[in-house]
C-alpha cells in the first residue's frame, strides 16, 4: 500500500454515512459465525473468507459466544419470503416481516444489521443475501469475500460506490493493499474500538502510512 492509494478524506467516506453521520465500529469481542442457506462447498468459501479477513485484522474467531452463542448469522436465501419461516429468527431480529417487506419493495439483494455492546463496539451481526441473478453471475470467492469485508467494521452505506475494495490477480479474488492496510490499522489497541468524529479518519490513515 503506497499512501497515494488513499488519502484521510477517502478514508473518512468509507465511515461517513448517507446520513453525514461518521460511524466507525469494529469488533469488541471473537467472531463466532454460522452460515445458513448453501452447499457444504459455498459454506467452505464464506468461512474460509470470514477467516481471511478475521486474520487480516488480527482479530479472533472463537466456537461460541457465551451471550449468543452464534455472534456473525448469514443467511443466503432466493426469495426473501423465505426470512420469517425461519424459527427464531424473529427473536434475533425484531419486525421481520417487515424488514422483509422493505427488502421486496426495494429490489434488494442484501442487508445486514449490527448490534453493539454498551461501549458501541460490534457485538452480532446478522447478514441476509438473496441471490438474485446479480449476485448468482458473480464467483463464489467474490461473493464470499465481499460479505466478509463488510461485517468486519461498520462501513458507510455508500462507501465502495467507485471503488471496488477487490482485485483479481489471476489465481482469485483478494482485498486491495490499501482496504488490508486499513483494516489492520483499525484492529490496533492503540486505536478505539468506536469513533464518531472524523479526525478517527487521520489516526486510521496515519498508521497506514506509518505500516508501509
Amino acid at each position: 500500500m503506497t499512501p497515494d492509494l488513499f488519502s484521510p478524506e477517502d478514508v473518512a467516506t468509507l465511515f461517513i454515512q448517507s446520513s453525514g453521520d461518521y460511524r466507525f465500529a469494529r469488533w469488541g469481542r471473537p467472531i463466532v459465525p454460522v452460515v445458513f442457506g448453501i452447499t457444504d462447498d459455498a459454506l467452505g468459501l464464506v468461512k474460509g473468507a470470514i477467516e481471511a479477513v478475521v486474520a487480516i485484522a488480527n482479530h479472533s474467531i472463537a466456537e461460541t459466544d457465551p451471550e449468543i452463542g452464534a455472534n456473525l448469522m448469514v443467511f443466503f436465501v432466493r426469495d426473501w419470503e423465505e426470512l420469517p419461516a425461519v424459527p427464531n429468527l424473529g427473536k434475533l431480529v425484531p419486525d421481520i416481516e417487515n424488514l422483509c417487506a422493505r427488502l421486496v419493495a426495494a429490489h434488494a439483494n442484501q442487508y445486514r444489521t449490527f448490534r453493539f455492546d454498551t461501549d458501541g463496539a460490534i457485538k452480532a451481526a446478522f447478514v441476509f443475501v438473496r441471490m438474485d441473478e446479480h449476485l448468482t453471475d458473480l464467483p463464489a470467492e467474490v461473493l464470499a469475500l465481499t460479505q466478509a469485508l463488510r461485517i468486519i467494521l461498520t462501513w458507510s452505506d455508500a462507501g465502495f460506490k467507485g471503488r471496488s475494495p477487490l482485485v483479481d490477480h489471476g489465481a482469485g479474488a483478494v482485498l486491495r493493499a490499501e482496504y488490508a492496510a486499513l483494516i489492520r490499522a483499525a484492529y490496533l489497541p492503540a486505536l478505539p474500538a468506536v469513533a464518531h468524529d472524523p479526525s478517527h479518519a487521520l489516526r486510521l490513515y496515519a498508521r497506514m502510512v506509518a505500516a508501509n
